[in-house]
């Protein structure tokens, strides 16, 4: 299996799912996620993997999302309208972002990795 990563390098999240995925062996490629965030179609199908709750895959704790006021302004939003600030704005996205053909997971928990994985 190889997995599409999207990953920041100052996040230690990431850092962690990174040594999670090495220590057992499973094959990835890495994309810095502020400089090429993930497709329109990478974003629909995270949140078809999220029943379709958008705010999951929103960064909140992150600067921009803070400084956009996205607390108050995306309950406001459409669907598309979130669906474009994320693909836009990688620093929105929370992160690690992994997709692959037969799954989709935000941030890093490792016993929802292992389930999805396989392992």
């Amino acid at each position: 299996m190889s997995l599409k990563l999207y990953t920041y390098k100052g996040c230690g999240t990431c850092r962690k799912a990174l040594a999670f995925l090495d220590s057992e062996g499973i094959t990835y490629t890495q994309h810095p996620i502020r400089e090429t965030p993930p497709s329109l179609s990478e974003l629909r199908k995270m949140a078809a993997t999220y029943n379709n709750e958008l705010r999951k895959l929103f960064n909140t704790s992150g600067g921009t999302y803070k400084e956009m006021q996205l607390k108050d302004h995306l309950p406001n939003m459409s669907e598309q309208e979130q669906l474009d600030l994320l693909a836009k704005h990688g620093n929105l996205v929370k992160r690690p972002f992994v997709i692959a053909e037969n799954t989709a997971m935000v941030g890093f928990k490792e016993d929802e990795w292992r389930s999805k994985l396989g392992l």
